[in-house]
C-alpha cells in the first residue's frame, strides 16, 4: 500500500504544483525519499520531459538539483558511467546558465567532488585532474578551506592511483599546512600517506605513521595487511585482511566495494598458492558486480559494463587458469572491458597513461600463443600473437589517423567534421596549458574549456558510433602479405615487454615469431649501444668497441634473420625506437675504415613505422611536391646554423621550392603556409624537452611545442626535420617517444625524415643535399634516404672520422617504402614489353597450331 501511494504521489503529485520549478523539486525530493530501480525509471522519464521545458534560471537550477541527486544514486549503485554522464550534464547546465549568480547551491559538494572521484575510478585521469583542480581553485576563491582540503585529499588519491606516490605525499604535506583541518580529514590524509609510503617500499615509515595515528582498528588492520603484503609475508597479510574485511561486511557497502574485498582476498590466496580459494572469491566478486548472474565461471560479454574491477577479476582468473585457451578468453574479456572504459576517454594523455596494463596483458597473451605454437606449429597462432602486439602499438596515434581517413571518406559528414574540429581545439587548449607564466585563473579557465570539449566529444562519439558501427582498424594477414608483395618488402615488428622482446617477421608468404629473453645482459647491451651516440667522439675514440657492439646488437635482435631481404620495414618498440638499425653490422670486422664496414645499409633499404595500421592505410596527399623550407639560420648567435644556407641552396637547385630564410622563418609563417605545400623542410634547432617543457622546434621568433603540432591538420607528402633530437622525447610503453616527429604524425603526416640525436651542422647539410638530389628524381623518400647515406659513405672528400655512424645514421625515415619513380616507370615498360611478347608468342603458337590442324584435316579428307 505504501509503495502504491508513493507511485501515485510521484506520478500525480506534481500536477498540483504551482509552476515547473516547484514540479521539478517535488519530483526530485520524492525520488530522494524512496530510491530504487522503479523510481529511477520514472525519474528518467520526467527528467527527459523537463529538459525540453525548462527556460528560466530557477527552472534550470531545479533541474541541476534533480540531476545531481540522480547521479549520486547511480554512483552508489555502481552505475559509474551513467553517473558521470548525469553529473557532466548538470555541471554544463550550471555553468552555461551562470546559476552561481542566483543561488548558493554548492556545486563543489554536489557535483564537482563526486565527478572528480568518478573520473579517477574509471581511469579518466586527465578529466579527474582538471575537475579536482577546478574546485580547488573555486574553494580558494571563496576561501572555503573545507573544500580546499577535500580537493587535496582527492588529488592525493589521484596521484596514488597513477603511481605518483612521491607527488601524492607532497600534496598531503602541503594540505597539512591548511588552516581549520578537521580530525577526520587529517586521518584521511594520514591514511593516503601511509599507503603511499607502503607503495614506495618504505615500510618502516609507514608502520610508524600507522602506529602513531589514531586510525580506527579496522583501518590499522588494513594498513598492516598492506605492509605485510609489501614485505611478502602473505599469511600475516591474510590474517589482517580478514579482520579488515569482516568489519567492512558489517556495514552497508556498494556492490563495487564488496567486489573489491573479494578481489583482494583472491589475490592473497593466489599468492599463498591456494587457487581454489582464489577462484571462489573471484566468483563472489563477479556476483557482487552482476547480482543477476547466477552461473559459475565467466559471464558473457553482453553482461559486462565499463568497470575496472572486472579487469582485475579476469586478469587474475587468467593467471590461475591452466588451460591456454581459457586463459586467453579471460584476457580477452579484460581487453573488452578496457575498451568499454576507453570509449569514455577523450584526451590522449589519459589513453597513454592507461596503456601500461594492456601492454602487460598483451605480453602474457603472446607468451601463451608462442608456447602453444611450439607444440602445435599452427601458424594462425602467430598471427593472433601479432594482433596482440599490434593492438598496443601507438594506440592514440592510430586512433586519430583512422579518424582522419574516415573523414576523408565522408568529408561532408557534419558529425565527423565537428569531432575533428573539437579534437584540434582540445589539443590547442592543451598546448596553451603547458606554457609558462599562466596564473591560476587562466589555468582554471582553460581547464573548464577542456572539460566542456570533453563532454561534447563524448556526445559526438556516441552519435558517430551509431551511424558508423563498423571497426575501421581491422587488418588481416592476407592484406599485409599483399601489400608487402607489392612493396617488395619484409616487415619486422618488435614487442618490447617486461620479460621478453618478441620479433615478428612477416613476408609475402610467411609469418615467423622469435622470442628474445630480456635479461640483464641484453638490456645493458641495448642501453650501452644507444649511449654510443651521446657524443661525436664516443665512437671514434674506440672504433673497435663500436664494431663489436653493433654486430652484437645485430645478432641479439635477430636482425640476421632478414639478411636475404633488400627492403625492410621496421616497427620498433620501447628502447628499440632509439636504435639506428642501418648502423648495425652484419658481420664481425677488424677494419677501422667506416666506408669499408659491412653496415646493414650497404645492401638493405630501411624504413620505419609506428604501426602496421599506419603502413596499410594511406592518407590522401597533396598533388604538388613543392618544398616549403624554413631556415632561421640564427646568425650572430651561439646557435648559428651556417651550413643550413648551403642546404637551402642545394634544395633550390633541384626542387621547386619556396625558402623562408632568417627573419621570414617564423612560427606564424609556418602555421599560415604549412598545409599548402607537398614537402616541408625545417632546418633548425629542436629539443626533446624535459620534465617541465615538452619537445619543441625553434623558429626565428619563437618555438612550436609538441601539443601545438597536435592541433594542426596536414596532408603534406613529406616532412624533413633537419634538426637535432626531433625523434627524441619522453618514452611511453607502446605509444613511443613524445617527440616532435610524433607531433607531425599526429597532425596527419605519413612520411617523415627526422633525427635521433644531436648531429653536426655540416654533416647534416651534406646528407640533406644528397637526399634531395635523389628525391628530385625518384620522388621516393625511402629510396632517397638510403641513397644519401650510401653516397655520403662513398664520398672520398669526407674524412673517416666524419663517416662514423654518429654523423649519417641519425636520420631515420618513417613512412611508406615507395618505389622510385624512375624504377617504377622502367618496371612498367619492361612489364608492358613482356606482355606484348607473350601475346605475340601466343598468336604465333595459335597460327602454327592452325596450320597443323589444317594439314591434319586435309590428310583426313584425302584418306
Amino acid at each position: 500500500m505504501k509503495k502504491t501511494y508513493f507511485l501515485l504521489f510521484f506520478i500525480y503529485g506534481f500536477g498540483f504544483s504551482q509552476n515547473l520549478e516547484e514540479t521539478i523539486y517535488v519530483v526530485a525530493e520524492t525520488f530522494i525519499a524512496n530510491q530504487n530501480v522503479t523510481s529511477l525509471q520514472l525519474l528518467n522519464t520526467k527528467e527527459s520531459d523537463f529538459k525540453n521545458q525548462v527556460k528560466t534560471k530557477d527552472e534550470q537550477l531545479a533541474l541541476v538539483f534533480l540531476q545531481t541527486h540522480k547521479a549520486y544514486y547511480l554512483f552508489e549503485t555502481s552505475k559509474l558511467n551513467e553517473a558521470i554522464t548525469t553529473y557532466e550534464d548538470a555541471l554544463k547546465r550550471f555553468n552555461e546558465h551562470e546559476l552561481s549568480e542566483i543561488s548558493e547551491f554548492d556545486i563543489i559538494e554536489n557535483c564537482l567532488k563526486p565527478l572528480g572521484n568518478l573520473y579517477t575510478k574509471t581511469g579518466d585521469f586527465t578529466n579527474a585532474l582538471i575537475t579536482i583542480n577546478q574546485y580547488i581553485f573555486l574553494a580558494e576563491k571563496t576561501k572555503n578551506t573545507g573544500h580546499q582540503i577535500s580537493g587535496s585529499i582527492n588529488l592525493a588519491k589521484l596521484y596514488y592511483t597513477l603511481g605518483k606516490h612521491e607527488t601524492a605525499i607532497k600534496t598531503i604535506d602541503d594540505a597539512y599546512k591548511l588552516p581549520n583541518i578537521s580530525k577526520a580529514q587529517k586521518t584521511h590524509l594520514h591514511n593516503i600517506k601511509t599507503e603511499s609510503l607502503i607503495a614506495l617500499n618504505q615500510s618502516e615509515k609507514a608502520s610508524s605513521l600507522n602506529s602513531s595515528t589514531k586510525f580506527s582498528t579496522f583501518q590499522k588492520e588494513k594498513n598492516t595487511y598492506l605492509i605485510q603484503l609489501q614485505n611478502g609475508n602473505y599469511p600475516k597479510a591474510l590474517t589482517s585482511f580478514i579482520t579488515y574485511k569482516n568489519h567492512q561486511l558489517k556495514n552497508k557497502i556498494t556492490g563495487r566495494a564488496l567486489a573489491l574485498l573479494y578481489i583482494e582476498e583472491a589475490q592473497l590466496y593466489y599468492l599463498l598458492k591456494l587457487p581454489d580459494d582464489a577462484l571462489n572469491n573471484l566468483n563472489l566478486a563477479i556476483k557482487a558486480l552482476l547480482p543477476n548472474f547466477k552461473k559459475e565461471g565467466l559471464p558473457e560479454k553482453n553482461l559486462l559494463y565499463p568497470e575496472n574491477k572486472f579487469i582485475d577479476i579476469f586478469d587474475l582468473y587468467a593467471e590461475i587458469e591452466t588451460n591456454p585457451e581459457m586463459a586467453l578468453q579471460c584476457y580477452d574479456l579484460s581487453f573488452y572491458v578496457s575498451g568499454l572504459l576507453q570509449n569514455a576517454w577523450t584526451s590522449q594523455e589519459t589513453k597513454i597513461l592507461n596503456e601500461t596494463n594492456n601492454r602487460i596483458r598483451s605480453e602474457k597473451c603472446i607468451d601463451i600463443l608462442f608456447d602453444s605454437y611450439k607444440q602445435t606449429k599452427n601458424k594462425a597462432l602467430l598471427f593472433k600473437a601479432f594482433q596482440y602486439s599490434e593492438n598496443n602499438k601507438a594506440s592514440v596515434l592510430k586512433a586519430v589517423f583512422l579518424k582522419k581517413i574516415h573523414l576523408q571518406r565522408f568529408p561532408n559528414d557534419s558529425l565527423l567534421v565537428k569531432e575533428f574540429d573539437l579534437l584540434k581545439e582540445q589539443e590547442h587548449i592543451t598546448s596553451l596549458l603547458v606554457k609558462e607564466g599562466l596564473n591560476a585563473s587562466e589555468i582554471n579557465d582553460l581547464g573548464t574549456q577542456l572539460s566542456a570539449i570533453s563532454m561534447q566529444l563524448k556526445s559526438l562519439k556516441t552519435a558517430i558510433s551509431k551511424k558508423y558501427p563498423d571497426n575501421y582498424d581491422l587488418f588481416s594477414l592476407e592484406a599485409m602479405k599483399r601489400q608487402l608483395l607489392v612493396d617488395h618488402t619484409v616487415l619486422v615488428e618488435y614487442f618490447y615487454g617486461k620479460n621478453s622482446i618478441y620479433q615478428f617477421i612477416v613476408s609475402n608468404n610467411d609469418i615467423i615469431l622469435n622470442r628474445i629473453p630480456l635479461n640483464t645482459s641484453i638490456k645493458s647491451d641495448i642501453t650501452n649501444f644507444i649511449s654510443l651516440f651521446d657524443s661525436s667522439s664516443t665512437i671514434n675514440n674506440d672504433i673497435k668497441n663500436y664494431t663489436n657492439q653493433a654486430f652484437n646488437i645485430y645478432k641479439s635482435l635477430k636482425f640476421d634473420a632478414l639478411s636475404s631481404y633488400k627492403n625492410v620495414l621496421i616497427i620498433p618498440d620501447g628502447l628499440l625506437n632509439f636504435i639506428p638499425f642501418e648502423g648495425l653490422l652484419k658481420e664481425k670486422t677488424n677494419t677501422t675504415s667506416f666506408s669499408k664496414m659491412p653496415f646493414v645499409i650497404t645492401n638493405q633499404k630501411i624504413v620505419y613505422n609506428s604501426s602496421v595500421i599506419l603502413y596499410l592505410n594511406k592518407i590522401s596527399k597533396l598533388d604538388n611536391n613543392t618544398v616549403l623550407g624554413f631556415f632561421p639560420v640564427f646568425e650572430n648567435t651561439k646557435q648559428a646554423l651556417t651550413y643550413s644556407i648551403h642546404e637551402a641552396d642545394a634544395i633550390e637547385n633541384v626542387m621547386q621550392s619556396q625558402m623562408l630564410m632568417r627573419t621570414e622563418a617564423t612560427k606564424t609563417n609556418f602555421n599560415k603556409n604549412a598545409s599548402d605545400y607537398g614537402v616541408l623542410h625545417l632546418s633548425t634547432h629542436a629539443s626533446s624537452g624535459d620534465f617541465v617543457k615538452p619537445s619543441n622546434l625553434s623558429f626565428y621568433d619563437t618555438s612550436i611545442f609538441l601539443n601545438e603540432l597536435y592541433s594542426l591538420d596536414l596532408n603534406t607528402n613529406l616532412v624533413v626535420l633537419s634538426a637535432c633530437e626531433t625523434g627524441i622525447g619522453k618514452l611511453y610503453k607502446g605509444e613511443g617517444a613524445m617527440s616532435i616527429a610524433r607531433g607531425f604524425q599526429y597532425a596527419g603526416v605519413q612520411n617523415l625524415l627526422f633525427s635521433l640525436w644531436q648531429i653536426n651542422d655540416l654533416s647534416t647539410s651534406q646528407i640533406m643535399q644528397l637526399f634531395y638530389q635523389n628525391y628530385s628524381e625518384s620522388e621516393s623518400a625511402f629510396v632517397a634516404n638510403h641513397h644519401s647515406k650510401i653516397k655520403y659513405l662513398e664520398n672520398e672528400s669526407i674524412s673517416n672520422i666524419k663517416k662514423s655512424p654518429y654523423y649519417w645514421s641519425a636520420f631515420v625515415f618513417y613512412g611508406i617504402p615507395e618505389v622510385a619513380k624512375s624504377q617504377g616507370f622502367t618496371f612498367y615498360i619492361i612489364f608492358g614489353i613482356l606482355i606484348v611478347l607473350i601475346i605475340l608468342l601466343l598468336l604465333f603458337k595459335s597460327k602454327i597450331y592452325g596450320r597443323n590442324a589444317s594439314r591434319i584435316s586435309s590428310k583426313k579428307r584425302i584418306h
